[in-house]
Formats: structure tokens, C-alpha cells, sequence
């Protein structure tokens, strides 16, 4: 069975959809962070801040590249890491899994490459097996975006490294809801709650320990991922989603400072749990 079984047309379609966003209430944490937004899975809007903004936004790219890959790949399948995978990402300057070339590796551990370390050698690997080939497995994420609704957003890459031109982009209340249908798969938020994961040596491959980035897994109970992001151009990003009594909550922080980025979502998880509780 196909992993895309999991997150299939009829559970995409009971997404809960986006009510206008509210004023900022009295008592809401300050955001300072360029853009952001915070829902409630029962669509209650807790807060928005340019929301509808089309910037750009970095790693949380990635996020897109994952939900592709589960509707397609079998967490079994092997995928060889070629020397176009580990230059791609070294030539670029970007965050790596450190994946050498010849390695093999399943899908399933290749998303924690992915998703932890925020590995643009997993990201190049994935959509060159998945396009099969970048430039169809870009089309993809494209239109999947489309079909999700998500008008705001165009993808260039795999990975949310600046392109020289025609850029990517996407809004806070876009990569929210995108966030809410790829949280659906239980295998999506299993990899992105996860602060370690190791891959013991074998004939194929190196041990490798990769770390989660998002440091707000340690700071507050009930956090369920998801990614963060940084370049020059978006600043320090960050996706993230807890449960607060008996709701999902999912937020996000576009052009932020990096620690602060956590600091804010912690007190924004707290903030909508409070609404949801006395609302």
C-alpha cells in the first residue's frame, strides 16, 4: 500500500478551513516577527500579522517536499545518494544531512534527513527520484499546492534556497494550512517531533545522528514539530504546531530573530490554548 493512502483525497477534504483573522487581542503575546499566523484545528483565527504577505520562506519549503514524497514513495523504497545530491548542497551553502555519495538509504530515513537536520542533499536526492527528476518533482509540489489551496505559494526548489530569479514564495496563513493537511499523516508528524534520529552503519551507509533544529520540542509540552528555516532573504522562520486542550494548534513566524522565533511560538502556543480554553 502506497504511504499516500494516508493522506488521501477524503481526509484532505475535512481540512478545517480559515475564518478572517480577528484584532489582536489585549492580552496576545508581542510578535515581532514580520509575518505571522496562529489556528486553531477548529478554525478559530488567534492571531495574524500580514498573513497573506507573499515572501519567501526558507526550509519550511521543505515541508512541502515531505508531503509530495509521503503521497508517492513507499517508506521501504532505497534511494541512492549521488554525487549531484552532495555538490547541490555544498555548492549552495546549505544546512546537509551529510550524506556522501554511493550511500543508500530508504525513504523513511531519508525524511528524518530531511526534516531534522534540514538536509538539502536529502531534499535534491528525494526530488530526483520523485520527479522523477527536480524540475518534474517541482512541477509537482506546484500543483499540489494548488490543489490544496494554497493560491499564495509557488515553489522553485525542494529545498527554499534563494533561486537567482523568478523566486519562490508563500504566506504565513498558507504554510499554516499546509501544515494542517501534512499533520494529518501520522508517519509527517511522527518524523517532525522526533529531537534525534540515528542511523546505525551498514554496508551502505555511514552511521549518521541527525538532530532536529527546532528547539521548541524541548521547550514546552505537547509540541508536535515542524520546521524551521533561515536565509538572508526570509530571515528565521519557523512552523510549528502543539496541542492545547483537546485542539490543534498551528502557528507561524516569518522573518524573525532566531532564538526569539521560539520564545514567541511558546508564548503563542500558550496564548491560543488560553482562548480555546476560555474563549
Amino acid at each position: 500500500m502506497r504511504i499516500g493512502g494516508l493522506i488521501s483525497s477524503a481526509v484532505v477534504a475535512l481540512v478545517v478551513g480559515f475564518g478572517s483573522t480577528p484584532a489582536q487581542a489585549a492580552n496576545a503575546p508581542a510578535v515581532k516577527a514580520k509575518e505571522a499566523y496562529i489556528v486553531d484545528s477548529a478554525g478559530t483565527v488567534h492571531l495574524g500579522k500580514r498573513e497573506t504577505r507573499r515572501v519567501p520562506v526558507a526550509s519550511l519549503v521543505k515541508v512541502m517536499t515531505a508531503y509530495v514524497v509521503l503521497r508517492e514513495a513507499d517508506l521501504s523504497d532505497v534511494i541512492t545518494i549521488s554525487a549531484a545530491d552532495v555538490k547541490y548542497a555544498a555548492k549552495g551553502g546549505a544546512a546537509t544531512a551529510g550524506l556522501r555519495k554511493g550511500e543508500r538509504f530508504t525513504v523513511r530515513d531519508l525524511l528524518y534527513a530531511l526534516m531534522l537536520p534540514s538536509g538539502a542533499d536529502a531534499a535534491n536526492a528525494l526530488a530526483r527520484h520523485y520527479g522523477p527528476g527536480k524540475t518534474a518533482f517541482i512541477a509537482k509540489m506546484n500543483r499540489t499546492a494548488r490543489s490544496l489551496g494554497l493560491a499564495d505559494t509557488r515553489y522553485t526548489n525542494a529545498d527554499g534556497m534563494p533561486t537567482p530569479a523568478n523566486g519562490g514564495y508563500s504566506t504565513a496563513a498558507d504554510q499554516a494550512k499546509l501544515a494542517q493537511y501534512a499533520l494529518r499523516s501520522s508517519i509527517f508528524t511522527t518524523v517532525v517531533g522526533a529531537k534525534v534520529h540515528r542511523v546505525s552503519k551498514t554496508a551502505v551507509h555511514r552511521a549518521h545522528t541527525w538532530r532536529n533544529t527546532n528547539k521548541l520540542l524541548s521547550r514546552a509540552d505537547g509540541v508536535l514539530g515542524v520546521k524551521t528555516g533561515y536565509t538572508n532573504a526570509a530571515g528565521y522562520c519557523l512552523l510549528f504546531a502543539g496541542e492545547r486542550n483537546g485542539l490543534q494548534i498551528v502557528g507561524v513566524l516569518l522573518g524573525d530573530q532566531n532564538e526569539r522565533r521560539f520564545s514567541t511560538a511558546e508564548k503563542l502556543l500558550d496564548y491560543a490554548g488560553e482562548q480555546v480554553a476560555f474563549g
